[in-house]
């Protein structure tokens, strides 16, 4: 089978996938993303919530629709920074999450709808009463996680790595041609790669970019995961490929299906390969666009007045300090692209 359909089943199989049966993002899950390393990450994408508001003309219903929301971690964070556009009343935040397990941690709140899919998500959101087409999608570590094929340069063109059994009922990659299509259109993203390389080739990642823009045509679409061009993955002889489980890297991507989680760097080039972004760059720049620094600025400030007292408060603001260290780090997450579709 092709390792797309391998990769999703494994991960998304409604009795074993990894997904289904209790994988999750957070200190007591098997990853951490940007959210979870504190509430930071939340409160500056807030601001940029309300600057695509005000962008979009301030619709009176403000759909923002979060594509794999896993247990709410980004959507509580946001709704606790209570920017412009939650306190107007015009922000519906639609938490959109594949697994019924995480769906049952999303927070509870007003502004906070929680849903299976985004296409359930932006029918009720345009039955609401919402502008149709006007609002965003948004996907933080998403697509790497979406499944994915992987393809080989052979000697005489590209061919496809597949999953087979093996007689003691394991599985191992094997390869076979490749579509002529496929070819076709890998070779516009990475015509000289040598002989003997492997890519991952996102063609569900690419179609959900295409769903998610025909969702809000009218809006915004933006995504933040961690990834290169095509070239460049194919320079890192498979390192773009990790599997893990409860914060530990896994070596064989093949020998646990639905035990651990499976993820690809994107391959942003992949991505725009029907639309160009009007937007790329880091984390750190898009953090810092939207006022990152600023807040850090003044958590020393309100450290400062009320270090002597030691309460929440004064914490919350001092550990904001490390968390824009981790979020900006250009050897970590701050090195993790964001790519925006739209006004």
């Amino acid at each position: 089978m092709r390792v797309d359909d391998w990769v999703g089943a494994a991960l998304y199989d409604p009795d074993d996938g990894f997904y289904m049966t209790g994988g999750r993002a957070g200190r007591r899950g098997d990853f951490l993303t940007a959210p979870e390393v504190g509430p930071l990450f939340g409160a500056v994408l807030a601001r940029a919530v309300d600057e695509w508001w005000i962008e979009l003309g301030r619709p009176g219903s403000f759909p923002v629709f979060e594509v794999g929301a896993g247990p709410g971690t980004l959507a509580r964070s946001v709704l606790r920074a209570d920017g412009e556009a939650a306190r107007s009343g015009a922000l519906r935040w639609w938490a959109v999450e594949t697994s019924p397990a995480q769906r049952q941690l999303h927070p509870r709140h007003d502004l906070l709808r929680s849903v299976a899919t985004l296409d359930e998500a932006s029918s009720r959101a345009w039955d609401d009463g919402g502008e149709v087409g006007v609002g965003v999608v948004l996907a933080n570590e998403l697509l790497d996680n979406l499944p994915f094929r992987i393809l080989e340069r052979g000697q005489e063109g590209w061919r496809e790595v597949r999953v087979d059994s093996t007689a003691d009922d394991r599985f191992e990659a094997t390869v076979a041609e490749l579509a002529v299509d496929t070819e076709r259109d890998l070779e516009r993203v990475a015509p000289d790669a040598e002989a003997g390389v492997r890519v991952p080739w996102q063609a569900a990642a690419r179609s959900w970019i295409e769903s998610a823009l025909e969702t809000v045509p009218g809006g915004r679409v933006v995504v933040f995961d961690y990834g290169a061009s095509t070239p460049d993955l194919a320079g890192r002889e498979g390192g773009w490929l990790r599997t893990h489980t409860q914060h530990t890297d896994v070596v064989g991507w093949l020998d646990d299906p639905g035990g651990t989680d499976i993820t690809t760097d994107v391959a942003f080039d992949q991505m725009q390969l029907d639309r160009e972004a009007s937007l790329l760059r880091t984390q750190a720049e898009f953090l810092r666009h939207h006022g990152v620094d600023e807040m850090v600025e003044d958590g020393k400030r309100i450290w400062l007045e009320r270090a002597h007292i030691g309460d929440l408060q004064a914490l919350e603001a001092r550990s904001r300090v490390r968390e824009a260290e981790a979020l900006c780090d250009e050897d970590g997450m701050g090195s993790f692209l964001v790519a925006e579709w739209g006004s």
